[in-house]
């Protein structure tokens, strides 16, 4: 399996809802872009490129297959997968399009439970519904995990994708972060130094007033971050990954490590899983 690779983050400017589905014409291009820079994924924002909003008036899905078998690329990206139009349900996804075709991958996010954080919005505006699966995507490049927006609070979500294999973890925002732009920095470069992973977001920009979030960290440091709008190819490297995860921590690992070694395996106590959170307090 290969083990560098090339990112390539977008940070639109996109489009509002009802605007929102002149988003697919601007992603294909971004596609290509990304293909013609070498890039072997294309990361894309929460939503993006949408929709937003139910009931769904157009499906993203088919132009960015095609996309990314024509141009020989990974694809994440978001849609909504409606549930009843009429009572305007959905799953909102993240989706990674692969460049063999086919079904792309789909996660349905699992946090928090629903339906209020998708409602009375000046951009979302559906009845959402939780997912309860963490798949892992298996790539030339790395195991994929697919996690979204302020996920990032909940560790638990992307600590279920790294137990589960993950070594490069998608984490797209979806707007302006506003006050809690800072903590959600720090918490993404947070989820790469406990899992042992590579962690990806970026986000919509609507404004050109508006601070982004496009960054790639890993667990021992942020290898690119930008708030501007805009295409950015990043290199990166599983080696380092693979070589902590492999390691047992010792005394004197900090003399040579920069994250914690071993916290994936040697640090567990699943028999401690239940006192985390015991069967009495759930009720």
């Amino acid at each position: 399996m290969p083990q560098s690779f090339r990112i390539a983050l977008v940070q639109p400017m996109s489009h509002k809802p009802p605007e929102d589905e002149k988003n697919v014409a601007d992603a294909v291009r971004y596609v290509e872009q990304a293909a013609a820079q070498g890039a072997q994924f294309v990361a894309f924002p929460e939503s993006y490129p949408g929709p937003w909003r139910m009931p769904a008036h157009f499906d993203p899905t088919g132009a960015l297959v095609d996309a990314a078998k024509r141009c020989g690329v990974y694809v994440q990206y978001g849609t909504l997968e409606p549930i009843d139009e009429k009572a305007r349900t959905a799953h909102n996804l993240l989706m990674l399009a692969r460049p063999g075709g086919g079904a792309p991958g789909k996660y349905r996010r699992t946090h928090p439970p629903g339906p209020w954080i998708y409602t009375g919005g000046g951009l979302w505006e559906f009845q959402y519904v939780a997912g309860d699966e963490f798949p892992v995507f298996e790539t030339p490049y790395a195991q994929v995990g697919l996690a979204m927006c302020s996920e990032v609070y909940m560790p638990e979500v992307p600590r279920a994708l790294a137990l589960r294999g993950a070594e490069l973890i998608f984490l797209p925002g979806g707007a302006d972060k506003r006050k809690l732009w800072t903590t959600w920095r720090q918490l993404i470069w947070a989820r790469a130094i406990e899992n042992l992973a590579i962690v990806i977001t970026t986000q919509n920009l609507f404004d050109a007033s508006e601070r982004g979030l496009a960054m790639v960290a890993t667990p021992e440091e942020v290898i690119f971050e930008s708030t501007k709008p805009g295409l950015f190819v990043v290199d990166v490297d599983l080696d380092r990954v693979r070589d902590l995860r492999g390691q047992r921590d010792q005394v004197s690992s900090s003399r040579e490590n920069g994250a914690k070694a071993g916290v994936l395996s040697q640090w567990q106590r699943p028999e401690m899983y239940e006192k985390f959170f015991p069967k009495e307090a759930a009720r």
